[in-house]
């Protein structure tokens, strides 16, 4: 059995891979902000790249980590304000990136790391113009360092999904109007589960799977690659 560390473990996503990864019997090492919503193996502000490092030290010897840290906002550039980029960047891009680091500095045996992307990166959506920088930002570092470690067989990865029914963005997902429009936007028809895109994060730490790196798994329904038909 493997030894994992999952970064906010406490995001529903990151309570879906921790639940999957241990009924497979795997031990994993789990972070947070905060313990409002799990206890903790540590808390941890993931942007900081010394508590971050701090972690990896704790969680000890891993086969490979996940960071579902991430934000939601939806609003165009020009109503965007500052702090409001930098909460964004900071929880997507600084986290993967202080992620990437501590794995290069540990993981010395190899391993799977694997950071979460969007569709907002791989397509132009409509007022996303924050979260797609940070996870287009995501996207070159998970190439650049997947070229970097593999002469380590330290293997990365990322998962972009489309929308996911999670308490992020409950705000969509618990208005039908909303839920109806994103749905439609996606040419499977529905959004996505966690369970869907845990299941992906797994596929992609399993050391069966140890010849893949570098690349941008899109689980979207579709949504990045299908251009829909056009209903007349």
């Amino acid at each position: 059995m493997a030894h994992y560390l999952v970064i906010s473990a406490s995001s529903t996503i990151g309570q879906c891979v921790v639940q999957k990864l241990r009924a497979q019997g795997h031990t994993v090492f789990t972070t947070a902000r905060n313990d409002n919503k799990i206890v903790p193996d540590a808390i941890l502000d993931a942007s900081n790249f010394e508590e971050v490092s701090n972690v990896f030290g704790k969680a000890g010897a891993i086969d490979g980590v996940v960071n579902c840290s991430g934000s939601l906002l939806l609003k165009p550039a020009h109503l965007t304000k500052e702090e409001e980029y930098h909460d964004v960047i900071n929880s997507s891009l600084t986290t993967a990136f202080a992620t990437v680091r501590a794995a290069g500095k540990t993981m010395t045996k190899g391993g799977s790391v694997v950071l979460i992307s969007s569709s907002a990166a791989l397509l132009g959506i409509p007022n996303h113009e924050a979260i797609a920088a940070a996870k287009a930002g995501i996207n070159g570092l998970v190439l650049s360092a997947a070229a970097t470690y593999a002469p380590m067989n330290l293997r990365f990865n990322a998962v972009a999904p489309g929308l996911v029914k999670t308490a992020l963005t409950s705000s969509i997902t618990d208005n039908d109007l909303s839920l109806r429009l994103s749905e439609a936007m996606h040419p499977l028809g529905r959004i996505g589960s966690p369970e869907e895109i845990a299941r992906a994060i797994i596929f992609l730490l399993d050391p069966k799977n140890s010849w893949i790196t570098g690349q941008i798994i899109a689980v979207d329904g579709g949504l990045s690659t299908i251009k829909q038909k056009v209903r007349i």
